[in-house]
């Protein structure tokens, strides 16, 4: 079986709220609608995934090539 490429995601603030994210590798500030790029280690960060189990956040779709190496190069 082929080895899966883990991907960074598009997350969405789907809360009528801002909300705060203190991730191990930084913070995201997030106001009501707005949307942020994770890497792909971030996907996995347990205060990411706790936001995404109550649902403050979603995710909106898989980060592409382009987004993903703007991460990985930090701009």
């Amino acid at each position: 079986m082929a080895t899966r490429r883990r991907r960074g995601m598009l997350i969405k603030n789907i809360s009528e709220k801002p909300v705060s994210i203190h991730m191990k590798t930084r913070t995201l500030e997030l106001k009501p609608g707005e949307e942020a790029l994770v890497s792909a280690e971030e996907v996995l960060d347990p205060t990411l995934r706790e936001y995404l189990q109550v649902r403050a956040v979603a995710v909106v779709r898989p980060a592409t090539e382009e987004e993903e190496a703007t991460l990985t190069r930090g701009e």
